[in-house]
């Protein structure tokens, strides 16, 4: 697992009790400040439609050193979209005969994304889980059933096929997206979203129950799908990923809302995203938000949330080069 966050930490205790041999990689020093041990708290509902409270301690090995005749067969590599060029160029020369899973958002085109790693040795896949670490260092979060995964066209290599085979042994349902490049984009808009409003009121946890914050997100989001449109994507292709924006949002927001307020999942989902200074919200806002302005879009809606996630002394989101 690269890193120590929490769909590494989260994902890695999964495989872990499947009975895989999972280390976590870190940066030097920064085993000793992490401790022996996580304490997970989590509800896990690969088994349970409600899920099962998970407490505990997990032992976890690191290492601060990765050479490249390491003898792991896979890397999972889960970082926010904006630090994917950064991880992907320290792993390039250290992947060895690993399989690299990226796992996680990516906003530009897949194999831009993964910059030198060999693109025979990347495997495309999404999580389905995610919380936070408390103040007191334990890990809450949830674990959903299903694991996204897809390719950018045809069908799995023997590699794919692998990593999908361990998740699977470790419980996980299988959900498969041919065209992964399009169903990236409209979770990263979808993302976005959310997190326009999420930052607004302090962090997702605000959007707990809050019909009328939900409602305004997925305007938002409806109002970000002609970007995704301007950037190429048939969105024909996506139905299913794009109802929740165009369906009535006088019902959509309230069954979000119940949701969020009385399902433990997906309540804990929402409202263990509670720091503040979180920084991968502001960078997915500020990313969508120069694309459109680069392609010519109106989103008048993420604008108005601008002064939430601009940064500081910098005013309005810049058009990246």
């Amino acid at each position: 697992m690269f890193g120590r966050g929490v769909i590494a930490t989260t994902y890695g205790w999964a495989l872990h009790q499947a009975g895989h041999d999972v280390e976590c990689y870190v940066r030097p020093g920064r085993a000793a400040t992490y401790g022996d041990a996580v304490d997970p708290d989590l509800i896990d509902t690969r088994h349970r439609v409600r899920g099962k409270r998970v407490t505990g301690k997990w032992p976890v090995r690191y290492r601060e050193v990765l050479e490249p005749d390491h003898a792991f067969d896979l890397i999972v590599l889960s970082v926010p979209h904006h630090r994917l060029a950064e991880a992907t160029a320290f792993l390039a020369p250290r992947v060895g005969r690993a399989t690299v899973l990226v796992f996680g958002n990516v906003w530009t085109e897949p194999p831009t994304a993964v910059g030198a790693l060999p693109v025979d040795r990347v495997a495309w896949g999404f999580p389905q889980a995610g919380g936070g670490f408390g103040a007191d260092g334990v890990l809450r979060g949830a674990l959903l059933p299903s694991v996204v995964f897809g390719t950018l066209g045809g069908p799995p290599t023997d590699r794919e096929r692998a990593v999908r085979r361990a998740f699977r042994e470790a419980g996980f349902r299988i959900k498969e997206r041919p065209d992964f490049r399009g169903w990236l984009w409209v979770h990263f808009v979808s993302d976005a979203a959310l997190f326009s409003q999420g930052v607004r009121l302090g962090s997702l946890s605000g959007l707990v129950g809050a019909a009328g914050d939900l409602r305004e997100a997925l305007l938002t989001g409806r109002e970000l799908l002609p970007l995704l449109q301007a950037r190429g994507l048939d969105l024909r292709r996506h139905r299913a990923g794009v109802l929740l924006f165009r369906a009535p949002t006088w019902l959509t927001a309230r069954a979000l809302a119940w949701l969020t307020a009385h399902v433990p999942p997906v309540r804990v989902l929402f409202a263990a995203h509670c720091d503040p200074d979180a920084e991968e919200p502001r960078e997915v806002c500020r990313d969508t938000l120069a694309e459109a302005r680069r392609l010519g879009v109106p989103v008048p809606r993420l604008e108005a949330a601008e002064p939430h996630f601009a940064r500081e002394g910098r005013g309005p989101a810049q058009v990246r080069g």
